[in-house]
């Protein structure tokens, strides 16, 4: 395959921009009886789902919210979220149950999404919370913001220019401009699969923030470049509590504390047995950043810290990690190099061995899974940028590939389907866009707007495509 002038540019560029996981959603076994529209009232029923809430100002934007029952009948604290593919709904979905424990607000904007700018990122902002804060009652003392992937960026930059949002919650993936900022007044939460592409950016940044004072802590789980688990983003919750109990927000809660301090004691001693000592370590670290100033026992956590710090066992497994994340960059530098030169047969060989690594039971495999997510995400950007470019036959090349390396990700399909057209084949076209429904595709305004699929001489039925679509 011969070099492409534009290759070198483009592979820079898919560093900076913002990417999200698969676009397949989670929605499928969603309770419905959970999820209302908007009353024409301000009506908002605790314990409900409200989704879409149009914005009164701008009702091109809406977000979806949940309200916790509230007993106590106070102004309660609130997190906003921002999902790579503006699925407001989504994660208000998965964590309700913790917006109940904790007494959380939740609200999801249904307008962020990857591709916008930071204006767009300001601009929805500004409106959303507007528009929020003037219709329910919230703890303005205790705002959050949390993202995923392209999310987790818009979250971390909305809060380094609003000076009222107390804490970020980045769930797989971080914004470099975080290390330009010095010290700043609200605490970071980053939370990375093992499996991650992003993993090792959100563990740099994590240990430039040891050089600060700012409040901050990472949460590792099994999994890869997706929105974590329950069980994982209930630990997330527990930091921002246990956060504002030390900044006297809210009062200290001895039965809160005494509950983190025994469950992540067990977690330690379960990871010792199971002679996991970098795991163990993790979850001395996590303990030391939320118990700090508000027990004692903070100290059974820092004098294990200090025994795996001069334990050999210790050591010999953090070097074998060193070993493995230089590997990863060293792979990732290769793959560089060869995005522009390489043919299909190279790559696809390539596809099948970081997968087939990736499914075994070693050491190295989490390294593999996250090589997996870059390929992914890199065919994804030199596909996108090409498509723009409307170099269409380097596209295709790419668009193979991405299909190759991510092959249930509906943005692959909808990439060929774009390119189907353009050829002005018909077939191929519905073909690739019933594939990415298949696969979670379900953004009819996007895909009734894209020029390629009302062109003169394609004969299209969006209406039937868009009848297999989720609702």
């Amino acid at each position: 395959m011969k070099n492409f002038h534009s290759i070198k540019l483009i592979v820079l560029f898919f560093y900076i921009i913002s990417c999200g996981g698969n676009t397949h959603g989670e929605n499928g076994n969603i309770d419905s009886t959970i999820i209302l529209k908007n009353p024409a009232a301000d009506d908002f029923v605790p314990g409900k789902i409200f989704n879409p809430v149009i914005c009164k100002v701008d009702p091109q934007q809406t977000y979806a919210l949940y309200i916790p029952p509230n007993n106590a009948n106070e102004p309660l604290p609130i997190i906003y979220f921002f999902d790579p593919h503006g699925d407001g709904g989504l994660p208000l979905e998965k964590y309700k149950a913790l917006a109940d424990s904790f007494h959380f607000i939740l609200i999801g904007s249904n307008n962020s999404k990857n591709g916008n700018d930071w204006n767009d990122a300001e601009n929805i902002w500004n409106t959303l919370s507007n528009d929020s804060q003037k219709r329910i009652t919230i703890n303005r003392n205790r705002i959050y913001t949390c993202g995923f992937s392209g999310g987790a960026k818009v979250a971390t930059y909305i809060a380094l220019n609003h000076a009222d949002i107390k804490g970020v919650i980045a769930n797989g993936a971080g914004l470099p401009d975080i290390l330009n900022a010095g010290n700043f007044n609200f605490s970071f939460t980053a939370i990375a699969g093992n499996g991650d592409m992003n993993m090792t950016d959100l563990v740099s940044i994590n240990n430039s923030l040891n050089k600060t004072n700012t409040t901050h802590r990472i949460i590792f789980f099994d999994g890869i470049h997706e929105w974590v688990p329950e069980s994982t983003m209930d630990k997330a919750f527990a930091g921002i509590q246990a956060d504002a109990m030390r900044q006297k927000l809210i009062p200290k809660n001895d039965s809160f504390i005494s509950t983190i301090i025994n469950k992540n004691k067990k977690e330690i001693e379960d990871y010792i047995k199971a002679n996991d000592f970098l795991k163990a370590d993790g979850i001395c670290n996590f303990s030391i950043s939320i118990l700090s100033g508000l027990t004692d026992e903070v100290n059974w956590f820092k004098e294990k810290k200090n025994f795996f710090a001069n334990n050999s066992v210790y050591q010999k497994q953090w070097l074998a990690e060193q070993k493995i994340l230089a590997e990863e960059e060293n792979i990732k530098a290769s793959y560089q190099q060869k995005f522009g030169s390489e043919d299909i047969n190279y790559w696809g060989k390539t596809i099948n061995d970081v997968e087939a690594k990736a499914a075994k039971k070693t050491p190295e495999a989490a390294m593999y899974q996250r090589l997996q997510a870059y390929l992914s995400l890199a065919f994804y950007s030199i596909s996108n940028q090409l498509i723009t470019a409307n170099e269409n036959t380097q596209a295709q090349h790419f668009v193979t590939l991405y299909k190759m390396a991510d092959s249930s990700n509906s943005e692959a399909w909808y990439f060929a389907a774009i390119l189907a057209a353009r050829n002005k084949d018909a077939k191929a076209t519905k073909d690739e866009l019933l594939k990415a429904v298949s696969f979670g595709f379900n953004d009819r305004k996007l895909m009734e707007s894209q020029p390629e699929f009302k062109s003169q001489g394609l004969s299209i039925d969006l209406g039937e495509i868009e009848s297999k679509m989720k609702k």
